[in-house]
């Protein structure tokens, strides 16, 4: 995609200098790190100094590094979450495919941090503390993420439950819930037709639904959830990344912690005393 920035560094390269120039091409070649990097570590990327690159984004026309940032993440956030492409196996070399992953993954990471709102997981945790009960539901690749957070969050509170723990169970399940309770809903593509049923029969019931889904369901998810945070899942080709979900699990129980310290510090605790009781680890 040709950007505004990418557009402005064509038309004006060749009137910028020996040094400048150094910059135009290491943002041709990425133009992410303007997202993911300060205006000092782009001229250390580059090789030039930081006056070079104060005067490099004034001759493009910007008022200054922060303005160009700003239309690249506005640019970004207009564009769709998910990236595919082929990749040439043939030209494809492991170092070079290691650094596009790890690359690829710290800019979902960022993008979907950037852009929470700051009272957003607050609100989160404390829906997940003041739940009389807590459930977490996940399908597909996602089943196993449910499973992680029911974990985790069993540390630090009771009545962690995993909606559909039993195949077939899922009546039974909906029955031991009532209003208040919690559910953590972890969704990407695809989505089975009974996600909708059952995301449905919460919302009458007024559970408090807390969903982590991609930006293409967003729209959707808002309808059946108390709140919704957007996670950014680009990827290459047709494998799922899942590391921005993971991420916001940690970072929700984290916040948790913040907020209820002592009581779940008291939990911890005793699962450790536990733990050693009936000498599970070594």
């Amino acid at each position: 995609m040709a950007t505004r920035l990418t557009l402005r560094l064509q038309e004006r390269i060749a009137r910028l200098t020996n040094s400048e120039q150094k910059l135009a091409a290491l943002l041709l070649e990425n133009q992410a790190l303007i997202e993911t990097h300060s205006a000092t570590e782009l001229s250390a990327l580059a090789g030039v100094s930081k006056a070079t690159t104060a005067r490099f984004f004034q001759n493009l026309g910007y008022a200054d590094f922060d303005e160009a940032r700003t239309q690249a993440r506005e640019e970004r956030n207009r564009t769709q979450p998910y990236a595919y492409s082929r990749i040439d196996q043939d030209k494809a070399v492991l170092g070079r495919s290691i650094g596009d992953h790890l690359a690829l993954e710290l800019l979902n990471l960022t993008r979907t941090f950037e852009e929470m709102r700051p009272d957003l997981l607050s609100q989160a945790a404390r829906l997940i503390l003041d739940a009389p009960r807590l459930w977490c539901m996940g399908f597909g690749a996602e089943d196993g993420l449910a499973r992680l957070t029911r974990l985790t969050f069993a540390r630090l509170r009771p009545d962690v439950h995993l909606l559909g723990a039993s195949p077939g169970a899922w009546a039974e399940d909906l029955a031991m819930t009532g209003p208040r309770d919690a559910l953590i809903l972890l969704t990407f593509e695809p989505r089975p037709k009974l996600q909708a049923a059952l995301t449905s029969y919460a919302w009458t019931t007024r559970m408090n639904v807390i969903t982590l889904t991609d930006h293409r369901f967003l729209a959707s998810a808002q309808r059946f959830s108390k709140l919704v945070i957007g996670c950014h899942a680009a990827t290459y080709g047709t494998v799922p990344s899942h590391a921005t979900l993971a991420s916001v699990i940690r970072m929700l129980a984290i916040t948790c912690i913040g907020q209820a310290g002592k009581t779940i510090t008291q939990r911890m605790n005793l699962i450790e005393e536990i733990n050693v009781e009936v000498d599970l680890f070594e």
